[in-house]
């Protein structure tokens, strides 16, 4: 004594049916071997008599050796209000549109083998199943448009912010190149700059460079020559100007000593902040006197530039004199820990001493 209901949209309507509503009880044909309704001699004995308030629908099994036109003929020929005919076993719930030319008076639909199936036991168990056909609704293409216009304007704006991301990734990148090539055209100006205040010599015959016992150029490893130009580093080494302008313009160091020209010449081409330099113990806060020499060496380039190298020396020479001591002074002797002060007074290019003197300096610092 229990009734329940359910609705679907399982069922297609065949292609010659009429689309309208339909209505009433489901009804087998009489044997389950006329299940498929091909024998013109099947009945539905089930059916309700004819005239009354409830009509019934026509429950057929696809298949047979018959066409559905064959099929939905004889069920209105036998008063069905509609033909119902579901899909053969082992198809599951597919449908087609059914072609039953010859046979438009009634409504006709398919259903899947499942919901047949089910249906046919509920029947074969005596329940009774009240059938209601109705056309339905078409389908809301807004909902199709809305899903792919959704999906074009979440692409088209990934796309964008993807584009966008890499355009300003790659127009940073080219600023941040652009403004380190800035940068370091404007130090190889500056070193190229630094580079050119120092000494230039001109060799002549008698030079000691020119002599037997001549050094040659560690650069291009050629020998002196009279009339050759060369560049005297502040490290006192001297070399071909063709040879190590360029060289001190990609290394910035002696090829000899390693001693950084172009940071004693108060050049850095470092592009990273440089750290502050150390303070030697004991001394008290005050700044290195190499610092001191470092900046204060562009100012004396120009006089460094237009004395000779033997006038230099001379000066040298002159200066450690007057820091000899004389046998009149009654001076007392002073121990070595005080007397480094003497040396490191000189700046590194006004004290042109002998090779093993430079080399030590400049790595000191």
């Amino acid at each position: 004594n229990k009734s329940g209901w359910e609705a679907g949209e399982s069922g297609l309507y065949g292609l010659d049916s009429p689309l309208q509503s339909a209505e009433g009880l489901l009804v087998l044909p009489d044997s389950p071997d006329a299940f498929n309704a091909c024998s013109m001699l099947t009945n539905f004995s089930g059916a309700p008599p004819a005239g009354g308030s409830l009509g019934w629908l026509a429950l057929i099994q696809r298949g047979g050796g018959c066409s559905f036109a064959d099929k939905i003929r004889l069920a209105a020929e036998r008063g069905a209000a509609a033909a119902v005919i579901y899909n053969y076993r082992g198809t599951g719930n597919e449908v087609l549109p059914m072609s039953h030319h010859g046979a438009e008076k009634i409504v006709a639909i398919m259903i899947g083998n499942l919901k047949g199936m089910e249906i046919l036991h509920q029947i074969q168990s005596g329940m009774k199943v009240t059938m209601v056909i109705e056309v339905g609704k078409k389908r809301s293409l807004s909902i199709n448009i809305f899903t792919i216009l959704f999906i074009s304007v979440s692409f088209f704006v990934v796309a964008a912010a993807t584009v966008g991301c890499y355009v300003s990734y790659s127009a940073r990148r080219l600023i941040i190149a652009r403004a380190q090539s800035r940068e370091q055209r404007q130090l190889r100006a500056r070193a190229k700059k630094a580079i050119e205040q120092m000494q230039l010599r001109t060799l002549k015959e008698g030079d000691k460079e020119t002599g037997p016992d001549g050094d040659s150029c560690v650069v291009c490893f050629e020998q002196y020559k009279p009339n050759d130009v060369i560049r005297v580093l502040t490290c006192n080494h001297v070399f071909h100007k063709t040879c190590i302008d360029p060289w001190l313009l990609e290394h910035g160091t002696c090829p000899l000593c390693k001693c950084d020209i172009l940071r004693v010449l108060g050049v850095e081409m470092d592009v990273e902040p440089r750290s502050e330099p150390e303070q030697a113990p004991g001394s008290s806060g005050q700044r290195p006197l190499s610092t001191v020499t470092i900046v204060n060496e562009e100012d004396n380039l120009s006089e460094t530039a237009s004395s000779g190298y033997d006038s230099v020396q001379g000066l040298d020479e002159s200066a450690q004199e007057a820091h000899a001591p004389s046998e009149n002074d009654n001076t007392h002797p002073v121990s070595e820990e005080s007397q480094p002060s003497t040396v490191t007074v000189l700046s590194h290019g006004d004290n042109p001493g002998f090779e093993g003197d430079e080399i030590q300096v400049c790595e000191g610092r």
